[in-house]
């Protein structure tokens, strides 16, 4: 694979926005960012949600989860009150996801085609607030593998990555769910822990195929899910507090028809059975923050430890929320935030 320059990146365009008109003019409350646009790129336009401090120039943009989650998922009460206090946070919907649009050949819809739309992101973002705007990537999941994509294409753009239970491995998931789920389930009978669901799970395990089937990773990653909710229940992990979420008011059919269809189209295009950034991780040299839940099942813990393991920046580091599972910005949120903060603060 090539490494691909801003350069080719045409052409962009700042359309009106959703909620208010806006200008660049000094004048701007930039300690109080409540702004949209869309980014226009290879036939979609993306919006882009930017809300915050921005009087040092620094913004968070954040790469939702999915394929095919919605940017302002992430925008919780926590997110406001701690992270938007002192920076700027850009909640973007990717190409398919949210409410973002367009008209293009399922084909052309590669992991490459949506790193080159957050590269235009980041020029539309510095050409607005100024060249000398601070960008920290920050990928969650599925924005994983797209923050990795990303700054494999144009890191330099970006003053600092953060990958929260990203997926930089997708291909390498379905032998570790056969792999990590038989062994979170034997340990939670041991421990006499809801001990039939987790026979259930190694039932499960036992009759898939030893080959990536689509069908039987679909049914591994659905499980994942049910069995952190019995983590939850059995108090191994906090349970999810996504109640406070205030900033998702999509067309929610819109939103959801976007969201089957770009997992349909990336999983037909082989995101599941080729794309794997593992033995090119030595590449990315930016400052690195890598956070996981303990107990994940659902990006297993595995690819976090390989993610710091391997990749290339001389100032990196690995965190494990012990009491999470998935989604440590929505059961440890408190922490979550003031570990961002603190990352952000040493590198810009």
């Amino acid at each position: 694979m090539l490494r691909t320059t801003l350069t080719r990146i045409t052409p962009l365009l700042l359309v009106v926005a959703l909620f208010s008109l806006f200008s660049c003019s000094s004048d701007d409350a930039i300690d109080n960012l409540s702004e949209t646009f869309f980014v226009r790129h290879e036939n979609a336009d993306m919006p882009a949600y930017v809300h915050g401090n921005a009087t040092e120039k620094t913004f968070l943009i954040v790469l939702n989860g999915g394929p095919g989650g919605f940017g302002l998922t992430y925008r919780t009460e926590t997110f406001i009150e701690t992270i938007e206090e002192k920076y700027a946070v850009v909640y973007f919907d990717q190409r398919g996801s949210g409410v973002s649009q367009g008209k293009y050949l399922e084909k052309e819809v590669t992991v490459d085609l949506m790193a080159e739309d957050v590269l235009a992101l980041a020029k539309v973002i510095k050409e607005k607030y100024g060249d000398d705007s601070k960008l920290v990537l920050m990928g969650h999941s599925w924005g994983g593998t797209l923050g990795t994509a990303t700054l494999l294409k144009g890191q330099e753009e970006f003053i600092g990555w953060i990958d929260v239970d990203g997926a930089h491995d997708p291909k390498g998931m379905y032998l570790e769910y056969i792999t990590n789920h038989a062994k979170i389930a034997n340990e939670q009978i041991v421990l006499d822990n809801s001990v039939d669901y987790w026979e259930t799970v190694l039932q499960l395990v036992d009759n898939v195929s030893p080959t990536y089937n689509e069908d039987n990773f679909f049914d591994l990653n659905r499980e994942a899910f049910t069995a952190e909710e019995q983590l939850a229940e059995d108090d191994i992990i906090n349970e999810e507090n996504w109640e406070d979420e205030i900033g998702v008011n999509y067309n929610v059919f819109m939103a959801l028809w976007n969201s089957g269809q770009i997992l349909k189209i990336l999983t037909n295009n082989g995101l599941w059975e080729d794309i794997s950034y593992t033995d090119r991780l030595s590449e990315i040299t930016v400052p690195s923050l890598i956070i996981t839940g303990k107990h994940d099942l659902i990006v297993p813990t595995k690819f976090a430890q390989e993610a710091f393991d391997n990749i290339g920046s001389e100032d990196k580091e690995l965190l494990i929320f012990e009491r999470s599972g998935h989604n440590p910005m929505a059961s440890e949120k408190e922490l979550f935030a003031a570990e961002i903060l603190e990352f952000i603060g040493k590198i810009k």
